[in-house]
């Protein structure tokens, strides 16, 4: 019920953390755990085959979906380690969005075959086999979510992952919904054969609010949305250096499991290239100590403008992006002109 009523994030970057990615030990027990309930997955759709119990089907699924929104972060890693190409200068991490895409659509293909089936079942009632079968099944889809939960903490705690120990917490609150399984054979044994397709139709609920958190998190990967709060977080950070006078664009958007920055930065007008170039550099160590997943910013300085000076004249009238034009027009802090797309480097202006 905590799942169904409060689902947790599917979202990749909540699943990694540093020492997740740099431990052999973190990454074995990823896919160890990932191939337990698999396994289970597979002792309860050969059950179902031989029981057609439709709440044992969803109950299936909802394992098999649940288990599925892990493909983003194996092909995360197994792309990310691909260098840049003069092609691809970002790398490889969308490959994660698209994976996500397919995984969505997967899992919508689950929730339609288990709502179609549930629903047939009500118009159509059918006699289910094996009602203990059914029940040792829900409890075997019980035992393997818990003693993966169990491994997944166990490991995370001792390699010092935060993402590990919440997956486990998440596997252990899944395991849960298995025992509805034990509700629908409890009815049967009752002779109550609509008890089945219920719990089947319950399930399916469940199914479709991970469907949601999913398909809903896939679409702002793709659109480039962040947290709000990842925003305020840079920032502060940028205010808080040392020769930042006032701050511009903050622009965050995710590649794969790790963010990269671009950000606009207002320094005193008489400083050197090297110093405005040291305040950037600064500023850029602030935001990866303080965003979390950040590993990259791009930390543009800008002299204050004096007398109705433009410094970014030159690039009036070049077809600028027009959220960068917004900012041109005054909208955040005294100058907010568009990208200039180059960093305070020492002597290059």
């Amino acid at each position: 019920m905590t799942h169904v009523v409060r689902p947790h994030s599917h979202e990749t970057a909540d699943k990694v953390d540093s020492a997740l990615e740099s431990s052999a030990e973190g990454m074995r027990a990823l896919w160890i755990s990932l191939a337990g309930l698999g396994a289970t997955a597979v002792v309860q759709a050969v059950v179902v085959a031989l029981s057609g119990s439709v709440a044992l089907l969803g109950d299936t699924l909802h394992n098999a979906a649940d288990a599925l929104t892990a493909v983003p972060l194996g092909v995360a890693f197994l792309l990310g380690r691909r260098p840049p190409t003069r092609r691809y200068t970002y790398g490889y991490g969308r490959a994660e969005d698209l994976a996500g895409v397919v995984i969505v659509l997967t899992i919508a293909a689950s929730s339609i075959a288990a709502a179609y089936t549930a629903v047939d079942r009500l118009l159509h009632p059918q006699e289910v086999t094996g009602v203990a079968a059914v029940a040792g099944a829900g409890l075997v889809g019980f035992a393997g979510n818990e003693l993966v939960a169990r491994y997944r903490m166990r490991v995370g705690r001792r390699i010092g992952s935060a993402a590990l120990v919440a997956d486990g917490l998440h596997a252990r609150t899944d395991g849960f919904t298995s025992l509805a399984v034990l509700a629908g054979a409890g009815g049967l044994a009752l002779g109550w054969r609509w008890a089945d397709p219920v719990v089947g139709l319950l399930i399916t609920a469940a199914i479709l609010t991970v469907l949601r958190q999913a398909a809903r998190e896939v679409f702002r990967r793709l659109m480039d949305a962040v947290d709000p709060a990842l925003v305020d977080r840079a920032e502060a950070a940028l205010r808080a250096t040392p020769g930042v006078l006032d701050i511009g664009r903050v622009r965050l958007r995710w590649i794969g499991h790790r963010l990269r920055a671009e950000c606009e930065i207002v320094v005193d007008p008489g400083v050197s290239a090297v110093r405005a170039h040291a305040v950037a550099a600064e500023a850029e160590h602030a935001l990866i100590h303080s965003v979390p997943h950040l590993t990259a910013a791009l930390v543009h300085a800008d002299p204050l403008p004096r007398d109705g000076l433009d410094h970014h004249a030159v690039l009036a009238g070049h077809g600028l992006d027009p959220a960068f034009q917004r900012g041109r027009d005054g909208d955040r802090g005294p100058r907010t002109a568009g990208w200039s797309a180059c960093g305070a480097r020492p002597g290059t202006g």
